[in-house]
C-alpha cells in the first residue's frame, strides 16, 4: 500500500499539469486517472488510444513517469 502512494506522489509531482488541464476532457480524464491510480491499461481506454501511444503521450507530453 505504501508503495502505490509513493507512486502516485511521484506521478503527481512529475506530471506537466499546465499540459493536462489543457487537454480535451476526453484526454484530460485519462491522463488524470494515469496519474491517480497508475492503472495504463484503463487510462488507455478512457482516450480511446492503444496502451503504447498512450504510454508514449503520457510520458513525453504529460511528463508523467512510469512508476511501478
Amino acid at each position: 500500500m505504501e508503495r502505490l502512494r509513493e507512486a502516485r506522489k511521484v506521478r503527481r509531482r512529475f506530471a506537466n499539469w499546465e499540459f493536462i488541464k489543457s487537454q480535451p476532457p476526453k484526454l484530460r480524464i485519462a491522463l488524470e486517472s494515469f496519474v491517480e491510480t497508475g492503472d495504463l491499461r484503463t487510462a488507455a481506454a478512457l482516450a480511446g488510444m492503444k496502451a503504447d501511444e498512450f504510454v508514449d503521450f503520457a510520458r513525453l507530453e504529460a511528463g508523467i513517469p512510469l512508476v511501478y
